[in-house]
């Protein structure tokens, strides 16, 4: 069985970088997933966000999760649910506005520490982004740049806070169904005593390793698309737990909303066009709008239904 791969991002700065950057390139390609360690946000705030994350669930979303528990029959089911998942979820913007003094129940230093926490997460996915086109050979800036949509508008970033309780029939119920994300960059600060993510690779699920301080990088659809399949979104779930409550924060680094996504032209092989292997063009609210109604479901037939849009009613979708 091969290592799940675990990326110390201080080796960026020194004589390792070489090796260090192959690893994130194979990482990239190859599982659609690695944990960084090192990658420069403090201990300090790590544990204040966990802290603070886990206090605000019992306080304010442990009771309510107890009761759509309750309503639902779920304790007592003797089938599989496959229409449902056992999480207990709020969700956070930051880019292009924050929603995160609408939010009820934050206490204020949550909001500090949660505003301060966003803010070291954007800039670590800029990084990572430029990273990847290192290793892809564009320009730097180039992901950046393609996550910006025609009239300016920016990256889009948010955060999912999850709580994921112990689970009374975990082989009923999942914590979260599989599926890809839809998104670019997906930076996941996930409880280092609790395990339960994974990842399908070839034909295995493989655990994600949980890792004191370490945040978890994996790569979304719209990234599979730009770099016309180099790198891939991977097929992921959460398996509920009998015992403990997994904590999991993930950010979403996305495209804005009017971005027009379709594969860099620098990463398009004559051979890939001749054969019609080339990714579709399409605008990310667009796609957005497909995913919402297809997440537990394959990607592959989203990618086909934009081919088929873009061959045949729409035409070319202006790039400039």
């Amino acid at each position: 069985m091969e290592n799940f791969p675990i990326i110390n991002y201080e080796k960026l700065n020194g004589e390792e970088r070489k090796s260090t950057m192959e690893q994130v390139h194979d990482a990239c390609e190859n599982w659609g997933f690695f944990e960084l360690v090192n990658h420069g946000i403090p201990v300090e705030l790590l544990d204040t966000v966990e802290k603070l994350t886990k206090e605000h669930y019992r306080k304010s979303m442990e009771e309510r999760f107890k009761e759509l528990v309750a309503s639902k029959g779920l304790e007592n089911v003797s089938t599989e649910v496959t229409d449902i998942d056992w999480e207990s979820t709020f969700h956070l913007t930051h880019l292009p506005v924050s929603n995160i003094n609408d939010i009820p129940d934050l206490d204020s230093e949550y909001r500090k520490v949660m505003k301060e926490f966003s803010s070291r997460l954007e800039k670590l996915a800029e990084e990572l982004l430029d990273l990847l086109c290192e290793n892809l050979g564009l320009e730097k800036g180039y992901l950046k740049k393609a996550f910006y949509g025609p009239n300016g508008k920016g990256p889009t970033f948010g955060t999912k806070v999850s709580n994921y309780p112990a689970c009374p029939k975990p082989d009923l119920i999942k914590g979260l169904r599989e599926h890809t994300d839809a998104g670019g960059i997906i930076l996941l600060f996930q409880d280092d005593r609790v395990s339960g993510l994974q990842l399908l690779k070839g034909d295995q699920w493989i655990d994600v390793p949980p890792m004191r301080h370490s945040i978890v990088i994996n790569l979304g659809d719209q990234l599979e698309v730009i770099t016309n399949g180099k790198y891939k979104s991977v097929l992921h779930r959460v398996i509920a737990q009998t015992d403990g409550s997994r904590m999991s924060i993930a950010s979403f680094y996305n495209p804005g909303s009017d971005a027009v996504i379709y594969p860099a032209p620098e990463l398009v092989q004559k051979e890939a066009e001749e054969q019609n292997q080339v990714y579709p063009k399409f605008v990310f609210e667009d796609y957005m709008k497909l995913y919402a109604a297809l997440k537990f479901q394959a990607k592959e037939p989203r990618f086909e239904a934009f081919k088929a849009i873009e061959t045949s009613v729409m035409g070319p979708i202006v790039t400039v």
